[in-house]
């Protein structure tokens, strides 16, 4: 974030709490409970926005050298991505061409082949198929055409995204607009190791889970002894970027800025900023990594979702 973005921002939040005041939609919205129990309408969702629509699948960390691998299971398409022999990411269905088995059961690793369990068909990092078990028997395969489906992928800023549609198009610049691609280069993202991830199969629809997630409103009552120790609560801004937002929640730690030159202001003192990529991935980085929060709805149930967090460290 420029400096000059950090003053402007730093001085909303003192201003914010010197008034009593948070940041106000200027008036009152809501929303009826079918939008998060709807099924017709979670189908709808679930085909726009995660059948049909580029996906967050991870960082540039989550692939630290070549060879490396994970799997994605949460977006109906399963996803081998992986960074092959030439150190570029790419992404596969990751289900064999014979009988549609999943080829990569780990979540994440090394490897250099991946072998279904079947039948023993294994592909190289390039998705290209290698090894054919007895094959005399299937007469002339022609073996460069059953390689695994690649997926559209791109590595950008240090984010890895996926489309699950082989015939999908990925527009990162339309997607986030120029502004925000700019802020995000500011983070080095590209910089971050994976230390872990956590997932959360909770009775809840997507959408609360996000929605929650946005406000601080609820940080006297439920947090009161853990975040409202460490966050005013209550206290916010928000910026959009397209589709997208960036919401700053403000740290007690912003009363220091008050005994500082502005040139010294340092928002991931003052604040924690949350990128909100539509629709389901919230980005929290901070001087130490960063915590990348996604919530995948189950298209069968509307009141049922899972949370998955993963954490990233400054090397």
């Amino acid at each position: 974030m420029k400096k000059t973005e950090q003053i402007k921002q730093i001085s909303k939040l003192i201003k914010r709490i010197d008034s009593n005041t948070n940041v106000d939609a200027g008036c009152f919205y809501e929303n009826p409970t079918s939008r998060y129990t709807d099924q017709a309408l979670a189908q709808r969702e679930w085909d726009a926005f995660f059948c049909n629509s580029p996906q967050l699948v991870g960082l540039s960390g989550d692939l630290p050298d070549i060879y490396s691998f994970f799997t994605v299971k949460e977006l109906g398409t399963p996803i081998l991505a992986v960074r092959d022999s030439e150190g570029l990411f790419r992404a596969f269905v990751n289900s064999c061409r014979h009988r549609g088995v999943v080829v990569e059961e780990e979540e994440r690793g090394t490897s250099k082949r991946f072998t279904c369990q079947f039948h023993r068909w294994t592909y190289d990092s390039n998705g290209t198929l290698v090894g054919l078990p007895k094959a005399e028997h299937f007469g002339e395969l022609e073996s460069e055409r059953k390689g695994l489906i690649e997926l559209p992928s791109e590595e950008r800023h240090g984010l890895l995204w996926v489309h699950p549609d082989p015939s999908g198009v990925i527009d990162i610049g339309e997607m986030l607009t120029d502004n925000l691609i700019e802020e995000l280069e500011s983070w080095d993202l590209h910089e971050l190791e994976h230390l872990g991830n956590d997932s959360y199969d909770v009775a809840c629809n997507w959408k609360l889970a996000m929605d929650t997630f946005g406000e601080t409103y609820h940080f006297s009552s439920l947090h009161e002894m853990t975040l409202y120790n460490a966050f005013h609560g209550n206290v916010q801004c928000y910026d959009t970027f397209g589709n997208n937002h960036r919401m700053l929640l403000c740290r007690r730690e912003i009363d220091e800025m008050r005994k500082l030159p502005e040139s010294d202001w340092d928002i991931t003192t003052a604040a924690l900023p949350v990128y909100w990529l539509f629709p389901n991935v919230q980005l929290m980085p901070s001087k130490e990594g960063l915590y990348l929060v996604r919530a995948y709805p189950n298209p069968k149930d509307p009141g049922q979702h899972r949370s998955l967090i993963s954490f990233y460290l400054r090397p």
